[in-house]
C-alpha cells in the first residue's frame, strides 16, 4: 500500500476510533478491527442467552413454550447485537427436539463475540 493511501486510511480511522472509545466501546476490539460491542452489550447478550438456555432446560417437555422462548431470545439478541447470520442457525438448532438441552444460545453468542460475522470479507 502506498504511503498516501496508508495516511488516508489513518485519517479516516482515527476519528472513528476516538468516537467509539468515547461511546464506551472496548478499545481492544476496536483496535483489532473486529466487531465493536460495548461491555453492556456483551454482558446483556450473555445474560439473555444463559437465561434462555436455563429456562428452556426446565420447560423442555412443552415444545411450543420452548419455541416461543427461542423466538423471543433471537429477537432480543438481534436487538442487542444487531443482525448476525450466526443467530439463525442457533434458532434452528434450538428448534430441533432433543437438542434444546445443549446451550446453543451461549455457544452462538460466544461465536459472534470471538469470530464475528459469518460474512466473507471480499476484496
Amino acid at each position: 500500500m502506498s504511503n498516501a493511501a496508508q495516511s488516508d486510511d489513518e485519517q479516516r480511522t482515527k476519528p472513528r476510533l476516538q468516537e467509539m472509545e468515547h461511546a464506551g466501546v472496548t478499545s481492544g476490539a476496536a483496535a483489532s478491527g473486529g466487531l465493536r460491542f460495548s461491555k453492556w452489550q456483551i454482558a446483556l447478550a450473555i445474560v439473555i442467552a444463559a437465561a434462555s438456555d436455563a429456562l428452556c432446560a426446565f420447560v423442555v417437555i412443552a415444545p411450543p413454550v420452548v419455541w416461543g422462548i427461542d423466538v423471543l431470545t433471537a429477537v432480543l439478541l438481534f436487538a442487542v447485537l444487531g443482525w448476525h447470520w450466526l443467530l439463525l442457525p442457533g434458532l434452528v438448532m434450538e428448534a430441533i427436539p432433543g437438542l434444546g438441552v445443549i446451550p446453543f444460545w451461549l455457544l452462538v453468542v460466544g461465536a459472534i463475540l470471538v469470530w464475528g460475522t459469518a460474512r466473507p470479507k471480499l476484496k
